[in-house]
């Protein structure tokens, strides 16, 4: 991160402190919020593009697709604007590194670890999927990892809604990373969420093996192997990859969309799988493309590679004849247009124009090959079936491995509660026995044992990942209840609730439900009135909102100690979003009150309205000489009537005298005491002024 020279504050509001990156279209600032008082990341589009509308646009496109998209794993945005010509971003500043970065210090990480963090990104393409937004540019680069472990994909910018038609690209081109390209996206055709799936898989193929599946020297060679070279298989190059990661990998990158995870969520599902060591439902097999394709990037190959992990624009390749093999990384030529041998083809045409009657022979006997080829081959196939074997009560790996050396496929494993031992195969689809085409595709269901009473531990309150891991290891399963709204203050990301609750007992393999706070979902601010100003800060954080400005009011409460919180904006208990900003107001005092009017009231009663107003009552009589009586009734006062006092400070009431044998009212007044309508008559009429 790089201190700034020149500062400059975009829309009056965001103060550009440092440079964090550069990036293909823009940069990365840090900012800080003038307004509310927090640091942002200011994503700045290059000057030289902000005069193209295309990219204008796919800036624009970023900020409104991220910003309808709440999700703990989506870097959130904003703001967007204009400032002098430039346009940028406002986003979450994420404290922690990149995956790119961490893969170049790393090269490889643990399966175990890998796989959690595919699942977190996983998890927020399910979300943005669920809204439909496909990303279109997942690699290393855009996926944050923060200093608390979260993941966090961000860059949005070629993102696209599902339903729009709006296209951003040009007409035989592709916008993305060409690392990360999926088949149909490397061919220009229409994407959905299973190219992020695609993607995806190469980012976790890269961060078992040390390198993506594919390299090449030009950004047209790596996106033409996308669409026609299997990928090789990762224990050829890591052989320390488990068979069931590798599996997950390869299903994920299956050429077809067909043949892949048909959303981010079942892969998600699988690699939780595998990182809580259930079985995973991924078959272990090789992928082949075309005729007798092959790959031919083997481990230790030497190929010059471009910046993978950068945007660019390729032309879109045209899909594998299934004729061709396998194409070499530098073998480009084929990717060029076909020559055309021009003297052939005008003979061919000089003779069809002489024999037209042997071109509609030639055509009559072409078509009546085809019936009859057609009617063979569906009589073939309908008349060719074999019985599929039993594999029941056999273990898992050993009925997979006898259907695929009779010619069948897996097409998943799926553990079920049954009577034999776990691991063994309980049932299949296709049934045993069931007459089936040869290469069928077969499920099975693998037994999880018989199921056994366990004690349901306490997870509410823990965060979802702990949980889920904490019912894992008591042998209990989970799903997630998402809650659009909560009465109580919530921690982002933990467990509100669990059923059945903590201390019942239920078989196990059950499946605990975890109630969670859906993205997007509204909670009370919590009461912080009371507390220091730190500790009300450590409150809001927790509860997943944000400190904003801080200003300073009197009360009229004795129990809140200066300088401590006195009310929030939104105040205690509105439902708000996470990330809402709440700010304080803090107590610089009590408020003053006014000194209440005393005069002709009984000490009794002076008392009482001096108590009434907040303020220590002291009553007095002011008859210090011999002979002098007390008139029951206050004279004089300090401080005087509707003067500011502090609450609790005290207020003298003197009661005045009469001297023997007077018909008049006097009274010695202490020091500092203020008469209290001196030429005014007492109101009873007890007393009157001597005459002289």
């Amino acid at each position: 991160m790089e201190p700034v020279t020149a500062p400059r504050t975009f829309s009056g509001r965001y103060e550009v402190t440092h440079l964090i990156a550069r990036g293909g279209m823009a940069q990365v600032y840090r900012a800080l919020d003038l307004r509310l008082g927090r640091h942002v990341a200011l994503k700045v589009l290059f000057p030289e593009l902000s005069v193209d509308r295309t990219f204008v646009e796919r800036f624009r496109r970023e900020a409104q697709a991220a910003a309808n998209l709440s999700h703990p794993n989506v870097v959130a945005v904003y703001d967007w604007g204009e400032d002098e010509g430039t346009y940028f971003i406002v986003m979450e500043l994420i404290t922690g590194t990149s995956l790119a970065t961490a893969l170049r210090a790393e090269r490889t990480l643990a399966a175990t670890r890998a796989a959690s963090i595919a699942a977190q990104v996983a998890s927020a393409l399910t979300y943005a999927h669920r809204h439909g937004v496909v990303h279109r540019d997942i690699k290393p680069g855009n996926v944050m990892l923060t200093d608390d472990g979260q993941v966090k994909v961000t860059d949005f910018g070629i993102a696209q809604a599902v339903s729009t038609e709006e296209g951003l690209t040009m007409a035989g081109s592709v916008m993305g990373t060409a690392a990360y390209f999926s088949p149909e996206q490397a061919e220009g055709a229409v994407v959905d969420g299973r190219s992020d799936v695609y993607s995806l898989g190469i980012v976790l193929y890269e961060m078992l093996a040390g390198r993506t599946p594919f390299v090449g020297d030009s950004p047209v060679a790596v996106a033409s192997m996308h669409v026609r070279n299997a990928p090789p298989l990762l224990r050829d190059l890591n052989p320390a990859v488990p068979v069931d990661i590798e599996a997950v990998t390869m299903r994920a990158l299956a050429k077809a969309p067909d043949d892949r995870y048909q959303s981010a969520e079942e892969f998600r599902s699988d690699l939780l799988r595998f990182t809580e060591g259930q079985p995973v439902l991924a078959e272990g097999v090789t992928q082949v493309v075309g005729v007798g394709a092959t790959s031919v990037i083997a481990a230790g190959t030497t190929a010059v590679v471009p910046p993978r992990d950068s945007t660019v624009v390729v032309p879109a390749v045209d899909p594998p004849d299934t004729g061709i093999t396998a194409i070499s990384s530098a073998d480009e030529a084929l990717l060029a247009p076909i020559p055309v041998i021009e003297e052939p083809v005008r003979d061919v045409a000089t003779k069809q124009e002489s024999s037209p009657q042997s071109w509609w022979l030639a055509a009559l006997l072409v078509l009546a090959l085809l019936v009859a080829g057609f009617f063979v081959y569906r009589g073939l196939s309908s008349a060719t079936t074999v019985g599929l074997p039993n594999v029941i009560r056999l273990p898992a790996t050993a009925a997979a491995n006898l259907l695929r050396g009779d010619g069948f496929h897996i097409r998943g494993q799926v553990p079920i509660t049954s009577s034999l031992p776990a691991g063994e195969v309980a049932k299949t689809i296709p049934a045993q026995g069931a007459q089936v085409h040869p290469g069928a595709k077969v499920e099975l269901f693998v037994s999880k044992g018989n199921p056994v009473p366990v004690t349901v531990p306490p997870v509410a309150g823990l965060p979802l990942l702990t949980a889920q891991s904490t019912l894992t290891k008591d042998k209990l399963g989970f799903k997630e209840f998402y809650a659009p709204s909560w009465t109580s203050p919530v921690v982002p990301g933990s467990v509100l609730a669990q059923s059945p609750l903590a201390g019942m007992t239920a078989p196990s393999q059950t499946a605990v439900t975890l109630t969670i706070l859906a993205p997007g979902g509204t909670y009370p601010v919590p009461n912080v009135v009371g507390q220091a100003p730190a500790i009300a800060g450590a409150t809001l954080t927790t509860y997943g909102l944000t400190v904003g400005q801080t200003t300073s009011a009197c009360t009229t409460s004795s129990g809140i100690v200066q300088g401590n919180v006195v009310s929030t904006i939104p105040a205690a208990p509105t439902p708000v979003q996470a990330h809402t900003v709440v700010n304080l107001t803090l107590s610089s005092g009590a408020c003053p009150v006014p000194v209440p009017d005393l005069y002709n009231l009984t000490p009794q009663q002076a008392t009482a309205t001096i108590t009434a107003a907040q303020l220590a009552p002291f009553v007095t009589s002011t008859c210090s000489q011999p002979g002098y009586t007390p008139t029951g009734f206050i004279v004089s006062q300090s401080p005087p009537a509707t003067a500011p006092a502090k609450p609790g400070s005290p207020v003298y009431a003197y009661v005045g005298c009469t001297p023997p044998s007077s018909t008049t009212t006097s009274s010695t007044l202490p020091p500092g005491a203020t008469p209290i309508h001196p030429a005014q008559p007492h109101q009873h009429g007890r007393f009157r002024r001597r005459r002289h």
